[in-house]
């Protein structure tokens, strides 16, 4: 059983990241940047966002910081982000979410222009997935299939079962299964709360995808023998961190599974970062 370290692929991903933006840096251009707006004092949106700064310190990218109190205005936020749209330094635009009681997130992610959108949230890049069109790709489905790729898991002619219909993963991930290469070209099934026979219809899948976020919904009973098991699902419970499989009795007859936490979970900063490269390399013509 091969146990996918996404810790360690994300940390390759980091200093790829990084020894590109030097090399570019030597030849006289700027460093990419990232602008990260966190509204509030949520104590795990404080946490997602000091790790992305250290993420883009280990990669040479610059990181703006605007911490705004919960008392902030939508119309002071759309200005800051109407600010961030213009300034030249920055190639990426984050908004942390959730906003604080009061504002309102689709009209800000509306409002970051879609070719800073490294989130991949604003309904152009969506479109352009899902039309096969080049884009930003929503961060944590892109490191789903980036997992695959690094591990030579290819999906190409194999049935992928996604258990989520949520439009941050389960809807992105499922238009990249089906897009034309290895790693896409998959015959996609997507699971919900009204999918009748659940455990059958996952039962048929070489690759499961579980973004359901129910602690240990997937079980062994759930999982061909030598599927691909991507858990996507975080959960905190009284016994800590678990994802939507329950890792010990699945992994006993899987070809290959992600843990929680280590697995998917460190690609989706991983890959936030590549959105902002491939965002700084369009605009410095690198």
């Amino acid at each position: 059983m091969l146990l996918i370290d996404g810790k360690k692929i994300a940390q390759d991903v980091r200093e790829e990241i990084r020894i590109e933006v030097e090399e570019a840096g030597a030849r006289g251009l700027r460093a990419p940047g990232l602008a990260v707006i966190l509204v509030g004092e949520d104590p795990a949106s404080q946490v997602y966002v000091r790790n992305k700064e250290r993420a883009c310190q280990q990669a040479g990218i610059i990181s703006f910081a605007h911490r705004l109190s919960a008392g902030t205005s939508q119309a002071e936020l759309m200005d800051l982000i109407a600010a961030l749209n213009a300034d030249d330094r920055v190639d990426g635009i984050l908004l942390q979410l959730p906003l604080p009681k009061g504002l309102d997130s689709d009209r800000c992610l509306l409002a970051i222009d879609p070719a800073k959108d490294v989130d991949g949230f604003h309904p152009e890049n969506v479109g352009r997935l899902s039309t096969g069109l080049p884009g930003f790709v929503s961060c944590t489905p892109a490191g789903c299939i980036e997992l695959l790729r690094r591990c030579n898991l290819p999906t190409r002619g194999r049935r992928a079962v996604v258990v989520g219909r949520s439009n941050i993963v389960g809807k992105p991930l499922a238009s990249l299964l089906m897009r034309p290469g290895e790693y896409g070209d998959a015959t996609v099934t997507v699971c919900h709360s009204r999918t009748q026979d659940l455990a059958a219809v996952c039962r048929e899948a070489d690759f499961l995808f579980a973004a359901i976020g129910r602690p240990r919904f997937i079980t062994a009973d759930m999982v061909k023998e030598d599927a691909v098991v991507i858990d996507v699902g975080i959960n905190r419970t009284d016994e800590g961190l678990c994802g939507d499989v329950d890792f010990a009795a699945v992994s006993s007859k899987v070809r290959a599974i992600t843990p929680v936490p280590g697995g998917v979970g460190p690609m989706t900063i991983a890959m936030l970062l590549k959105n902002t490269l491939q965002s700084w390399k369009g605009r410095v013509g690198c």
